[in-house]
C-alpha cells in the first residue's frame, strides 16, 4: 500500500534537502510503518513509506533500475493484481527480476512500455517514475481514484505526494485555502483534480502527469466510455458473477492476514460469501469484522435511511459464509474522544463534517489491525449498481443538480435541511457566517460544475430518455460520489496502516455495469437487481430481500449531548479563528437547543464546527476571504 512523495526541481540542487524529504516522508509514517526509503539526485527527491503486503523482504522502495543513458525510479502506493501475468510477460521479453513484488513489475514494464503501461494495469494505484534518461517525472493514478494522489506547481518543478500534508511540509508550499477551496469543501461534489489547498492539484483518476523541463502536461489513459450493451439478463448476470469471482479471486493474493468488511447488506455480504468459498477451496478461513455501537441492536429506531439495525443480518451471512466473525462495539467515549478526532482530521488533511461516521470507521479500522493487514471492502457497489435511493427519486432523476443533492436528501446526513424559508444554499451552510455564505455562492457553484460535469456524458443513438437520465445519474455517482468515499475509506484505513481493496471498483466491472441498461439493472423492481441476482445463491434469504441501508451511525443520546459540551468549550475560547468562519451565536443557539439531536442531520453542525476548529488548530491554514 505505502505513501510517497517527491520533488523535482530543474532550476537547484536537491541532494542537500535531505532533511526537507525527510519531514515530507515522515507525514506518512502511518500508512507506511514497515519502513522508510529515500533517493536524492540533482534534480530529483523520492520518499517512501512502505505498508508490506506482497514480498515482504523483497518490495524495498524507493526502487531503480540503472539503464546506459541514466536510472529509471520508482516510488509506488497500492497493488497491481495482475502482476503475475505481466511478470511472465515481461520475462518472455527477456527481463529479470531481483524481487517477486508488484513494485519491480509495474518499474519493467514502464522500461518495457514507457508511459503505456498504465494501460496495462489492472489495481489500485498511484506512482512517481523517475526517468533520468528524459529528466522527466511521471506521475500516474489508477483509474476509479482508489489511492491518493497530489502535487503542487513549482517555478522550477513539482512537489507531490499521496496526501497533501506530505507536500506541505515542504516550506514552498503554504497552506492557504481561499473561497474556491471552501466551495469545494462545503459543496460536497467532488470536482475531479480540485485538491481545496491553493495552488494543489489532484491527480485525476486515469491520467498520467508529466513534469519535465518545458512543463506540466497531463494525458488521460482511462475514461469512463458509452458502450452499447447487447448481452440479455441471463448473460448479463453470468458475466456480473464471472468478473465478481474473478476479481475476488485477483484481490485475495497477498502474504500478510486478510479479511472482510461485513456490514449485512447486500455489497459486503456478497464479496464475503465469495472470497469466503474461494478461500474454503484452499483450505482457509476467511476473517470478517463488523461496526457495531453500544445498545444500537437491542434499542434500534428506524428512520428514513436505516430500516433495522445491521448486526442480524451480518450474523446471518457469518454463519451461511463460515467465517470467522468479530463485531466491533463502539461507545460514545471512543468516538467523542479529542484525540480520536484530531487523529480523523489529520488524516483526512481536512475537515470532513462527517462526525461519528468518520470517527467509528476510523476506530474499527484500528481494531482490526490488530489481527489483519488486509482487508475487502463493498465499496462503489452502490454507485455502480444503483443501491442509492437517488436512483428512484423524481427529484433526482428530472433534476438539475447532482442527484444526491437533489430535494435536500442530503444522504448520510450531510448537510441539513434548513428552517422554513432557507434557501437550499442556506440550508446546507448551517453555521457558517453571513459573510462566508455570501461568498461562497454554493448554489451557483453546484449549478455550473452540474453542467460541467454531464457535458461529457455521451449518450447512445436512440437511447431513451429515461435511460439517458439514468446513465447521468450513474456517471456522476461513478466519476463524483464514489471518490468521496474511497477517498474517506483510504485516509481512515491507512491511518491505522491497514490495506482496504474494493473489488467493486475493478474497472472491468465498472465499464460493463455502466453500459448495462437501467431496465436491466432494476429488472425486478429492486436496487441492485443484477448484483442480486449474481450472488443470491450463495447469500441468505435475509439478505437478498434485505432493503438497501447506508453505513451505521450512532443513536445513542449521550453521543449527542458529549457534542454539545464539546462546542460549548469551544464557545468559551471566543478569539479562536474557527469563528471567522462560522457565527458564534449560531452555535450557542445550537447548543442551547433542546431539540433532539438522535439524527445525524441535527448533529452534522456540533461536528462541523468541531471538525473546523481542529483543522485550523492542526494546519494554521491562511484562510483567505473577501
Amino acid at each position: 500500500m505505502c505513501g510517497i512523495t517527491g520533488w523535482v526541481a530543474f532550476d537547484r540542487d536537491l541532494r542537500d534537502e535531505q532533511y526537507t524529504v525527510d519531514a515530507m516522508t515522515e507525514t506518512m509514517a502511518c500508512r507506511g510503518p514497515d519502513g522508510v526509503g529515500t533517493h536524492l539526485a540533482e534534480h530529483v527527491a523520492l520518499g517512501h513509506r512502505r505498508l508490506a503486503i506482497i514480498d515482504l523482504p523483497g518490495g524495498g522502495q524507493p526502487m531503480s533500475v540503472p539503464t546506459p543513458n541514466g536510472a529509471v525510479s520508482l516510488v509506488y502506493s497500492g497493488e497491481t493484481y495482475n502482476f503475475p501475468e505481466l511478470r511472465g510477460e515481461l520475462a518472455a521479453r527477456g527481463h529479470s527480476f531481483t524481487t517477486h513484488s508488484d513494485t519491480e513489475v509495474v518499474l519493467r514494464g514502464y522500461l518495457e512500455w514507457g508511459e503505456a503501461v498504465a494501460e496495462r494495469l489492472n489495481g489500485m494505484y498511484a506512482f512517481a517514475l523517475w526517468d533520468a534518461r528524459e529528466s522527466k517525472l511521471v506521475m500516474i493514478r489508477d483509474r476509479a481514484g482508489i489511492k491518493p494522489f497530489y502535487y503542487y506547481p513549482t517555478p522550477g518543478g513539482v512537489l507531490f505526494g499521496s496526501e497533501p500534508k506530505a507536500i506541505l511540509a515542504n516550506p514552498i508550499a503554504a497552506p492557504i485555502v481561499t473561497v474556491d477551496g471552501f466551495r469545494e469543501l462545503f459543496a460536497f461534489i467532488k470536482t475531479p483534480g480540485h485538491a481545496v489547498w491553493e495552488g494543489m492539484r489532484e491527480v485525476e483518476p486515469g491520467t498520467l502527469v508529466t513534469v519535465s523541463p518545458t512543463g506540466i502536461r497531463t494525458t488521460r489513459y482511462w475514461s469512463l466510455e458509452t458502450r452499447e450493451h447487447t448481452d440479455d439478463r441471463a448473460t448479463s448476470v453470468a458475466r456480473v458473477r464471472e468478473l465478481l469471482h474473478d476479481t475476488m479471486r485477483r484481490q485475495l493474493v497477498s502474504d500478510v492476514p486478510s479479511c472482510t468488511l461485513l456490514s449485512g447488506g447486500l455489497d459486503s455480504s456478497a464479496m464475503t460469501a465469495i472470497a469466503a468459498a474461494q478461500l474454503a477451496g484452499q483450505g482457509e478461513q476467511l476473517r470478517s469484522f463488523a461496526v457495531d455501537f453500544v445498545g444500537l441492536t437491542e434499542n434500534f429506531v428506524a428512520d428514513e435511511l436505516r430500516p433495522d439495525p445491521d448486526t442480524p443480518f451480518v450474523h446471518d451471512v457469518a454463519k451461511k459464509s463460515g467465517t470467522l466473525h468479530q463485531d466491533i462495539v463502539l461507545g460514545t467515549a471512543d468516538m467523542t474522544d479529542p484525540d480520536v478526532r484530531r487523529k480523523v482530521i489529520r488524516a483526512r488533511d481536512l475537515p470532513s463534517g462527517l462526525g461519528d461516521l468518520d470517527a467509528s470507521l476510523y476506530l474499527l479500522f484500528k481494531a482490526i489491525r490488530e489481527h489483519a493487514t488486509m482487508a475487502l471492502s463493498g465499496e462503489s457497489a452502490d454507485e455502480l449498481f444503483g443501491g442509492y435511493r437517488q436512483f428512484f427519486a423524481p427529484e433526482a432523476r428530472e433534476g438539475t443538480t447532482f442527484p444526491w443533492l437533489a430535494g435536500h436528501q442530503q444522504f448520510f446526513g450531510q448537510g441539513r435541511k434548513g428552517r422554513q424559508g432557507d434557501s437550499p444554499e442556506q440550508g446546507r451552510q448551517g453555521l457558517l457566517t453571513d459573510q462566508l455564505s455570501r461568498a461562497l455562492d454554493l448554489d451557483h457553484y453546484i449549478r455550473d460544475s452540474y453542467h460541467e460535469a454531464v457535458a461529457g456524458i455521451q449518450r447512445l443513438d436512440g437511447e431513451s430518455e429515461l435511460e439517458w437520465r439514468m446513465r447521468k445519474i450513474s456517471h456522476l455517482h461513478l466519476t463524483r460520489f464514489v471518490r468521496i468515499w474511497l477517498d474517506r475509506k483510504d485516509r481512515m484505513s491507512m491511518a491505522s496502516g491497514l490495506e482496504v481493496r474494493v473489488p467493486f471498483s475493478d474497472h472491468r466491472l465498472v465499464e460493463y455495469v455502466y453500459n448495462t441498461p437501467w431496465a436491466l439493472k432494476s429488472f425486478d423492481g429492486k436496487e441492485k437487481s443484477l448484483l442480486r441476482a449474481a450472488a443470491a445463491d450463495v447469500l441468505p434469504r435475509s439478505v437478498v430481500e434485505r432493503r438497501k441501508a447506508p453505513y451505521p451511525s450512532t443513536q445513542d443520546p449521550t453521543y449527542a449531548a458529549a457534542l454539545r459540551e464539546q462546542c460549548k468549550d469551544l464557545l468559551a475560547t471566543p478569539g479562536h479563528p474557527v469563528f471567522d468562519l462560522i457565527d458564534p451565536t449560531r452555535l450557542r443557539q445550537a447548543v442551547a437547543s433542546d431539540a433532539p439531536l438522535t439524527d445525524q442531520a441535527s448533529r452534522r453542525d456540533l461536528e462541523r464546527a468541531l471538525d473546523l476548529a481542529v483543522w485550523i488548530d492542526l494546519y494554521a491554514p491562511t484562510i483567505k476571504l473577501p
